[in-house]
């Protein structure tokens, strides 16, 4: 029911560098650049859009409390993948990738600018 979601950040090279990697591992590529916007777009299998910029304010990104961004795998292989990536890139860790429940695969990181984000299999 989401048609897309931005994400804020104070650094755009940073966060293109960190969404790069990880989108690359859930077959999605950057479909825009243009001054201080970036765009991401899914695959066939995982579509979606994500947008990432400086705001539009002019005041500094900040983390929203209790917000999270779930992207969706299509294998808990590609849960591992995003997650391993997403620390490789400068991530941080906030629960590596485990069964959560018997239908919930998930790993749980936080990018550059401290977003919390979740990459995750159902079924």
């Amino acid at each position: 029911m989401i048609g897309y979601v931005t994400i804020g950040t104070n650094d755009l090279d940073a966060a293109t560098t960190f969404y790069d990697a990880l989108f690359a591992t859930l077959g999605g590529k950057r479909t825009f650049a243009s001054g201080g916007r970036m765009q991401f777009n899914g695959s066939d299998s995982n579509p979606g859009i994500v947008a990432i910029n400086k705001p539009l304010d002019g005041q500094p990104a900040n983390v929203g409390n209790g917000c999270m961004f779930g992207f969706p795998a299509i294998s808990k292989a590609q849960v591992d993948a995003a997650y391993t990536a997403a620390l490789a890139a400068g991530g941080t860790d906030e629960g590596v990738p485990s069964q959560h429940q018997p239908t919930f695969y998930a790993g749980y990181f936080r990018d550059l600018d401290g977003h919390k984000i979740c990459v995750f299999k159902m079924g």
